[in-house]
């Protein structure tokens, strides 16, 4: 997922996306162990995915801080 994509979504889509990237990650995670997957690398793409989403929350929140004072 693209940062400019990501920037676009509210504060409820934002943590939606990260609850079904996370979730995503976990099915993969697991299938991988259980056999080999197709594409090995849908596990690193899915983990900086919710690494972008992660900081992208956390920057709005820092900014609301930020405002309150």
């Amino acid at each position: 997922m693209k940062i400019e994509i990501i920037r676009d979504l509210n504060d409820v889509e934002l943590k939606e996306a990260i609850a079904r990237e996370s979730l995503a990650l976990t099915k993969l995670t697991l299938g991988h162990a259980i056999s080999t997957l197709e594409n090995p690398l849908k596990i690193r793409q899915t983990r900086r995915t919710i690494a972008r989403l992660k900081t992208e929350q956390r920057q709005r929140y820092i900014n609301k801080q930020n405002a309150a004072k």
